[in-house]
Formats: structure tokens, C-alpha cells, sequence
């Protein structure tokens, strides 16, 4: 294959790789790993996720424990589903990690049902993920965790006013930076006088999913805590239980 030695014809190859980028990334409404999907459901948020039984059958028994149903089916909001592999990973089992081994060591009653933890754990983790408005992918602003000072994502509160910085990363494609396929990041940010320190950050996996009511962001199962510190989340199960 022939060089390109011209350099108009060089110059006129990149932008055209570039036309193609965007024009991708602008088709692409809904992603999935930076995959096309269909977006739009007919029902409500809670009636999305109940339609996902394999994915989210724990989460839907945990958001109606919560007394969260009236909020994800009536309010406009937008929920950053967590997986039920990371609720049954907190759970654990007695040869693993999870609360239950702890409540074993502890000789307390082990966690049998989803409804022997305090409804109210169940819900100040939950409204952690759920935050007022409807805000899809492209309203979220850029964030380079190694260029901040020029995209720093942003700063929310979730609808327990707790912290997060939410910010969409564009990746690079065929070297030209930024040009890739884009995926929405969340950090939880445990202490906001420290806005800076501590991060935890989860990858979303499925972003632009749209029920009635708003919109549904799903986490990537890997690398996620529920309620984004699962150790955390047992001390409160475990002070519950004394």
C-alpha cells in the first residue's frame, strides 16, 4: 500500500477519521459498553429493572424494603443501578467475605433475608444512586482524571445530599485523543470537605436507558462496592444487630 506523502492528503485523511468518530459517537443515543442498544422502556424505572430479574431481581426486593417504589416509579430521577452481584457479595457467604462471615464470628444471627437488615441501611445506601432530574450521557460534563484542571467532571448531590463527581471519560480511537467511544464515570466521594481524597470511582456499563420517569444509568459489576464502601455498609448491619 502506497504512503501518503502529500500532505493535503494527509491533513484530509485525519479529518476525515475524525468526521467518522464524531458522527459514531453522535449515533450512539445509548451505550453499552460503547455498544448501540435500544434505550427507551415504556414503564417506570422500577418496572425497567423488574423486567431485568437476572440482573436486578435483589435490587428491585431492596429498593421496595427501602420504602424507595413511590420514588423510582412517580418522581423524575436518575438512578445508578447497582448489580445484584454486589448486594450478594456484601451479603457473602460463611466461607467467603461479606457480613454474613462477620455476624458468624461475632456468634449473631447470620442475614437469612434481605429483610433481616434495617430497612433504613437499605435506604440511606440506596439514595446514594438516585439523584433529582433526568440527566443522560451528553449532559454530563468531560473528565480526565490526569488533565482535571481542564476536565474536572462535576460535582452532584444525591437525593440523601451526599457527594459524587460525575463526569463522562472520552477515550481515545486511531490516536486521535478524545475521539473514542465515551463512558460515564461516578466517584463517591466520602468526605466533601475533602473534595479531592478518596475517591471511589465505578465505570457505568449501560448508560441512556429511559422508563418514563427518568433515566437509568447501569454500574459495571467489577470493581463496585455496594453503596460504594461495602465495608462501610457491614459495620452498619452489624451495629444494627448489637
Amino acid at each position: 500500500m502506497k504512503q501518503l506523502n502529500n500532505p493535503i492528503l494527509c491533513r484530509l485523511f485525519q479529518l476525515l477519521l475524525i468526521v467518522c468518530c464524531f458522527t459514531a459517537c453522535k449515533r450512539d443515543e445509548y451505550y453499552q459498553d460503547g455498544g448501540l442498544a435500544q434505550g427507551k422502556f415504556g414503564g417506570t424505572i422500577v418496572e425497567y429493572l423488574s423486567s431485568k430479574p437476572k440482573e436486578f431481581d435483589t435490587l428491585v426486593q431492596i429498593i421496595k424494603l427501602a420504602g424507595l417504589e413511590p420514588t423510582l416509579n412517580n418522581e423524575e430521577v436518575t438512578f445508578f443501578a447497582p448489580g445484584d452481584v454486589n448486594i450478594k457479595a456484601l451479603i457473602g457467604r460463611l466461607d467467603q467475605g461479606g457480613v454474613n462471615r462477620r455476624l458468624y464470628e461475632e456468634r449473631r444471627d447470620t442475614i437469612k433475608v434481605l429483610a433481616d437488615v434495617d430497612s433504613l441501611i437499605w435506604r440511606k445506601y440506596l439514595m446514594r444512586y438516585i439523584y433529582r432530574g433526568k440527566n443522560r450521557l451528553m449532559d454530563y460534563p468531560q473528565i480526565d482524571i490526569n488533565q482535571q484542571a481542564i476536565f474536572p467532571g462535576q460535582i452532584y448531590y444525591s437525593l440523601s445530599n451526599e457527594v459524587a463527581n460525575i463526569g463522562v471519560v472520552y477515550n481515545d480511537a486511531g490516536g486521535v485523543k478524545y475521539m473514542g467511544y465515551r463512558q460515564l464515570n461516578i466517584s463517591y466521594i466520602p468526605d466533601i470537605s475533602r473534595p479531592a481524597d478518596n475517591w471511589r470511582t465505578v465505570k457505568i456499563s449501560s448508560s441512556d436507558i429511559e422508563p418514563r420517569n427518568g433515566v437509568v444509568h447501569i454500574l459495571q459489576v467489577g470493581g463496585n462496592d455496594f453503596g460504594f464502601n461495602q465495608g462501610e455498609v457491614e459495620n452498619d448491619i452489624l451495629d444494627s444487630k448489637r
